[in-house]
């Protein structure tokens, strides 16, 4: 009704004669009821003074307000509408379920639920995916049945993976796949199966784990790629690469046994080193003292051969006077290095004393023997220096002859 409803003066459409007002405790609800039904009894009074009195119906300005009250509502749900996107994030907007586009960071506007909705997705958040164990409270849980795999040489390896990752498409990580996530981390278990599979134990256990986890990545991301996926394998790091815990004292014994044969094989190389240079010089110092041999009875045999030539060709000459002196010769050379002493006793009957130690101990000193005369008796010393020439003067009066 009109606040000047005639017989009712007076009454104040803002609640003026109002009787007084409740305590705190009052409903809030009752409250806005109450100034919503005075804002509508104003606006139906300024339409009926501008119409004549009783020319527009009372359901006027009820009408009116509730066209203001949509307006405002409606004003205020496009206001929801507004959202702002960080700068890590990507807003990935969609209208009536259908993916419409991708905004970047900042504010944007889109239809507010139900008619749109905007998801936001931080696509520079790494992210981290367990193969073979799950981390919970820092204590690794294993998971056997990712872990275990099966090697060329058929043996079976434990092998753990961690997988940090991040978002390169948000549509596509939203949409594509159903667990993106998820996906990701049977794509690497699948990789990684066949690079185990193409590969020997020892390859995977020892040389062959830098090759391993780049091949398993390249392998990863192509199949990721394939599926539209929209994520981006940042690092694939090997946690863990043993035999099964069964066979792992067996698989010890192996590896000492390795290590054991690298130890000698690498000991016997040093020895070889060693032994090898030794033995080349001695063969090169025999080789050199046998030409040197060589050389040595060559030169002697040619000299000798020289000699005899000479010596025949003058025993040609003379052959008597040659063999003599040829045979006074090799008896000089024999007596000279005799330690005896020959003493002819025929031109005297007496027994001569000679100093024969004196001679022995110049002999072994290697000073020559000179006998002395003055201690020899007279008749000794002029038989003896008659002797001694008598043998020579003979072969020079026949070489005169």
């Amino acid at each position: 009704m009109a606040w000047n409803e005639p017989g009712k003066p007076g009454q104040d459409p803002w609640g003026g004669n109002r009787p007084p007002r409740k305590d705190s405790s009052t409903d809030a609800v009752e409250q806005v009821k109450r100034q919503l039904e005075g804002f509508l009894g104003k606006i139906g009074q300024q339409g009926q003074g501008q119409n004549e009195p009783g020319s527009v119906p009372e359901g006027l300005g009820l009408g009116v307000g509730v066209g203001v009250i949509a307006a405002v509502a409606l004003a205020l749900w496009l206001a929801f509408g507004i959202y702002i996107v960080d700068p890590a994030e990507r807003g990935v907007v969609t209208v009536f379920g259908a993916y419409t586009q991708e905004t970047g960071p900042g504010p944007h506007w889109n239809w507010p639920m139900p008619i749109g909705e905007v998801t936001k997705v931080n696509v520079e958040q790494i992210r981290n995916a367990e193969i073979g164990y799950r981390s919970v409270k820092n204590v690794n849980n294993d998971v056997t049945g990712e872990s275990l795999m099966l090697t060329q040489d058929e043996n079976i390896v434990d092998i753990k993976l961690s997988v940090q990752y991040n978002i390169r498409n948000a549509a596509n990580y939203l949409f594509t796949n159903v667990d993106p996530d998820n996906a990701l981390r049977e794509v690497v278990e699948s990789a990684l199966r066949d690079v185990v599979g193409k590969n020997k134990m020892d390859f995977v256990l020892t040389d062959g784990r830098t090759q391993l986890v780049a091949k398993v990545r390249e392998i990863a991301q192509e199949a990721l790629d394939s599926y539209k996926a929209g994520i981006q394998i940042t690092s694939v790091n090997l946690q863990d690469a043993q035999p099964p815990e069964q066979v792992q004292a067996a698989f010890a014994d192996v590896v000492k046994a390795r290590e054991d044969r690298q130890r000698l094989i690498s000991e016997a190389e040093a020895y070889s080193n060693d032994i090898l240079p030794k033995a080349r010089g001695q063969a090169a110092r025999l080789t050199e003292e046998a030409n040197a041999y060589r050389e040595q009875v060559v030169s002697r045999a040619q000299g000798e051969a020289s000699r005899f030539i000479s010596i025949l060709s003058q025993y040609q000459k003379a052959p008597e006077v040659t063999r003599q002196r040829m045979y006074l010769d090799t008896v000089e050379q024999v007596l000279g290095s005799s330690s005896k002493i020959m003493v002819s006793a025929k031109s005297s009957g007496q027994m001569m004393y000679l100093p024969l130690d004196k001679w022995m101990q110049d002999d072994k000193s290697g000073v020559p023997a000179t006998p002395n005369m003055n201690a020899l008796p007279e008749s000794s010393a002029s038989s003896a220096s008659r002797s001694a020439p008598s043998l020579r003067d003979n072969l020079r009066n026949r070489e005169a002859r």
